[in-house]
């Protein structure tokens, strides 16, 4: 329960950043909102939901564990076939989107330290 928060920071900043890698940040948003609670996890579909959107791919669906097939939904829309280059596009989205929270990050941080020294003043 501890990522709860954080998993849904990543999947909205993962929205906002995929025009700036060059994908589709209104699919990313589409599916963020439609598939984020498509999986047995409470916090794992929802940075996925936004990067099958960005990319316009289908993630997830039946598959085989340990040799027993497992039928589980499907997040994404089947737009295109997956290709290969979609490892370089997503790695290049989670860059963007750690960036992104770092970024956040330092400016929750700053302004918490500027209220602190306002008060102490």
């Amino acid at each position: 329960m501890l990522n709860w928060i954080p998993a849904r920071i990543s999947g909205l900043l993962m929205c906002v950043v995929a025009p700036l890698s060059g994908l589709d940040g209104v699919g990313a948003w589409r599916i963020f909102k439609r598939d984020r609670k498509n999986h047995a996890s409470p916090n794992s579909a929802h940075t996925e939901a936004a990067c099958a959107g960005a990319l316009g791919v289908q993630l997830a669906g039946p598959a085989s564990y340990f040799g027993v097939m497992k039928d589980k939904p499907t997040i994404g829309d089947v737009s295109r076939p997956i290709e290969r280059d979609d490892i370089k596009r997503a790695n290049t989205l989670m860059l963007h989107t750690a960036i992104a929270s770092l970024a956040l990050s330092c400016i929750l941080v700053s302004a918490a330290l500027f209220a602190l020294k306002a008060i102490a003043a």
